[in-house]
């Protein structure tokens, strides 16, 4: 099938990323290293109902997967009920298309993910997946309990790690980790996550440092490369390609050659960039489209859809602003400049 969603330079859409809140109960330091960010009031943020809607929109024009992330998405109290709703949108019979290609509908929603820091997972994993949630990544920067506490601002690794058990005990599978390397901090603990996913049998996503903090204090001398990650942990636990088509995933993976459970991604924005086959679109919680996790310039969705639009005219709407989406990135250029919000209000 054809997508509806398509960029000016023909990329499909079709992953959509919908952050729910701004608020974070942790404080990781390449992302509010300033302690706690200005929270938008109420009032401009999307309501569990119109989360639903614009999602039903984006699905009937093609999206096929759907992120739930933040801020810390947990600590919205109605996060049972948002997935629920959106776990509706798993069967074709629930949209309504305005604009069919070729008579052709959509197959409905293929895949609803979250994004969380783990912390409410020990008591929460299970109505997650209750509700209708398929899978879950969690972030974990560090193994140690002084670096996580010194990256993240809390100190709650037992709490997160219990959570990684909650999920799997839930069946939030495949679980993927991240974490994000950075120099002088953890990049001596890489082999050390190989281990971890080996031991546990997860995804382990590596994240090159990127310039999203809101302190604006990245450096690229702190960004540890994806080509130094793979051979750290190649030195130790031997890895292979997994052959199959990249298409518009974001890392690149890995097995072990011994055969060992577990799996290598890694995700390398500023030395590999991967812009070409990108085909993501972002919702802030305020309701700001974001047409790359890098724009400059936001899109008001909420506005629109507040303003009494039709459902017509919020289609022309998306389709419109999915037209701007960049090219690419632009951090490796000499003028770059960083986006004005952190990743707390972005999502991931």
């Amino acid at each position: 099938m054809s997508n509806v969603l398509k960029d000016a330079y023909n990329r499909p859409i079709r992953d959509l990323r919908v952050s729910l809140t701004d608020r974070c109960n942790f404080r990781c330091f390449y992302c509010l290293p300033h302690g706690e960010p200005p929270i938008a009031p109420k009032d401009q943020m999307l309501s569990y109902e119109e989360i639903a809607y614009v999602c039903e929109i984006f699905v009937a024009l093609g999206i096929e997967k759907i992120r739930l992330t933040g801020g810390e998405p947990m600590m919205r109290r109605d996060i049972e009920t948002i997935i629920g709703k959106l776990s509706q949108l798993k069967l074709s019979d629930k949209l309504q298309l305005v604009d069919e290609i070729n008579n052709q509908k959509p197959q409905g929603l293929q895949d609803l993910a979250l994004t969380t820091n783990g912390y409410f997972l020990p008591d929460r994993a299970q109505s997650l997946k209750d509700a209708g949630l398929d899978r879950i990544t969690i972030s974990l920067d560090s193994l140690k309990r002084d670096v996580f506490k010194r990256m993240t601002g809390v100190d709650v690794l037992d709490r997160v790690l219990t959570g990684i058990d909650a999920a799997r005990k839930a069946d939030l599978k495949p679980i993927k980790i991240n974490a994000v390397i950075v120099r002088g901090h953890n990049e001596d603990e890489v082999a050390d996550f190989a281990a971890f996913a080996r031991e546990h049998d997860v995804k382990m996503r590596f994240i090159e440092f990127m310039p999203l903090d809101s302190g604006h204090d990245w450096s690229r001398a702190d960004v540890v490369s994806g080509r130094e990650i793979r051979e750290r942990i190649n030195a130790r636990f031997p890895l292979e390609p997994i052959d199959v088509p990249r298409g518009s995933e974001t890392s690149s993976r890995y097995r072990f050659v011994d055969g060992a459970p577990g799996e290598i991604g890694i995700i390398a924005p500023v030395t590999e960039p991967f812009c070409g086959a990108c085909s993501r679109i972002r919702l802030t919680a305020d309701g700001q489209i974001r047409t790359c996790l890098f724009s400059t310039v936001e899109h008001s969705l909420r506005d629109v859809l507040r303003s009494g639009a039709s459902r017509e005219e919020i289609v022309d709407y998306i389709k419109a602003v999915v037209l701007k989406k960049e090219p690419r990135h632009f951090i490796n250029d000499p003028g770059f400049v960083a986006p004005s919000r952190t990743m707390s209000f972005i999502g991931g």
